[in-house]
């Protein structure tokens, strides 16, 4: 093989067309993030089993108390793991971080399923919240560096379908489970462990994804770069009946083999593309988890009854795989930038009109609306903020901006409460709209172009 430099490399990826062997990589990262949904999505529906035995009822930890403890601690870790952690991807490599971070919160999640005190239940879903912070900034940049070009966009839509299909899952086996015991278990400890399942796919998932060739290439290991690339292209070829690959594209700026350093990020250009995100981050959780985490109790506002409220906010949570199913149809062809601009004004027009509902099927076709909206913005974002730093610094880039959504989530329940304490539904849904202003003001006005571009020219030496 000749020509190899990290930029020849790179541009043989991007000119690949999305055939079964690239869509079956995408396929097995969304397994990983399968789990990683799961876990984070229990959080809420298993607390009511939590209260029930005992181990939240009186726990204050700081202004925290009861359910706002586990809470606290699920959001606390993953902040730890996106900005503590985020690095290790960036030095010992994706495909190892990958696996070992699912490891890691599996085997955690499970010791948590078998604690018997507050404190050991919340220093346990403390170190799972770590493992998946992890696993959240590792499926970012081992997705953006595997995809070519043309297909980045639809395949970050099409991961969190499966992902987010978990979300249904979660609520349906609470409602059977959490009320119930199962084999002498209360119900939640079994809602838990279904979660730490993960485990069992380690060595599955390991041996169908390869490295990265680009962040192989950026440490010098050109030839293990090339070689993986001529079997990624061996593979398309075969998918397509032997029929040659399109031509080479030009190949790409060359990245510098150099060692990825934080404080690279603070250098233009990333330093404004770093502050850009950082507020975009802080803000966008407000209106995700501000809707997800609160749906049945915005209802029950809203003048429904409690227990139908329950099974309405099942129904919207049906939506969420969704929004990024029907985002694959334009990821590719509408600029990322933009996508998260107008999935921002969705939700905050969605958000006043369920405001202003008083009917069963308004209030569920708003909520509808608003969990595609979230759906669309979540996963273009993760997208987006994947593409705009070089391969050396791509990981601990994105943990550091993603860990502002993880410091604000912390917070968000207690801002949504006070504000439903203030001014009610209508309140909650004003202070949600703001902040979905200030994030179409943050990416609308500050955040560059990527569609369609190889990473090494959006992010040039």
């Amino acid at each position: 093989m000749t020509g190899e430099t990290s930029a020849a490399i790179a541009a043989r990826l991007d000119r690949l067309p999305a055939t079964r062997s690239i869509w079956r990589l995408a396929a097995l990262l969304s397994i990983g993030g399968m789990f990683e949904f799961y876990d984070l999505f229990f959080t809420g529906y298993v607390v009511p089993g939590l209260v029930r035995d005992g181990l939240l009822a009186h726990v204050r930890v700081g202004i925290f108390t009861g359910p706002a403890a586990f809470v606290a601690a699920t959001f606390g870790g993953l902040f730890l793991g996106t900005i503590g952690f985020g690095f290790v991807a960036d030095r010992f490599g994706r495909r190892p971080i990958f696996t070992a971070s699912l490891l890691w919160y599996s085997l955690s999640t499970a010791i948590m399923a078998f604690q018997h005190t507050p404190a050991g239940l919340l220093a346990w879903r403390l170190v799972a919240g770590i493992g998946i912070g992890i696993e959240l900034v590792t499926i970012d940049t081992y997705l953006a560096e595997l995809m070519p070009k043309d297909v980045r966009g639809r395949a970050f839509a099409f991961t969190p379908v499966e992902q987010f299909s978990v979300v249904p899952i979660v609520a349906f086996l609470a409602w059977q489970l959490v009320p119930r015991t199962v084999f002498g278990l209360s119900g939640w400890r079994i809602v838990v462990l279904i979660g730490a399942l993960g485990a069992i796919f380690v060595w599955f998932l390991r041996r169908g994804l390869p490295e990265s060739p680009r962040w192989l290439a950026g440490k010098g290991r050109l030839l293990d770069a090339a070689r993986i690339t001529a079997m990624l292209e061996a593979r398309v070829v075969a998918d397509r009946g032997g029929r040659a690959l399109p031509p080479s594209l030009p190949a790409a700026i060359e990245e510098a083999a150099i060692p990825g350093r934080f404080a690279e990020i603070w250098r233009p250009p990333y330093r404004a593309r770093t502050i850009m995100l950082m507020v975009f981050q802080f803000f966008q959780t407000i209106g995700y988890y501000g809707f997800a985490s609160w749906v049945p109790t915005l209802i029950a506002e809203q003048g429904i009854h409690i227990g139908n409220s329950l099974l309405y906010a099942f129904v919207i949570a049906l939506a969420n795989p969704f929004g990024p199913a029907f985002a694959i149809f334009f990821a590719d062809r509408v600029e990322r930038k933009w996508q998260i601009v107008f999935a921002a004004l969705g939700i905050a027009l969605s958000g006043l009109a369920f405001a202003a509902q008083r009917s069963i099927p308004g209030l569920v076709l708003c909520g509808v609306a608003l969990t595609l909206c979230n759906n669309i913005l979540s996963y273009s974002f993760h997208a987006y903020q994947s593409e705009l730093y070089p391969t050396r610094v791509r990981a601990r880039a994105v943990g550091f901006v993603y860990s502002w959504s993880r410091l604000s989530a912390v917070f968000v329940s207690f801002i949504i409460a006070a504000f439903l304490n203030l001014g009610g539904v209508a309140a909650v849904f004003a202070f949600i709209a703001g902040a979905m202003a200030v994030v179409m003001i943050a990416i609308g006005g500050f955040g560059p172009a990527t569609g369609g571009r190889q990473l090494e020219a959006i992010s040039p030496d």
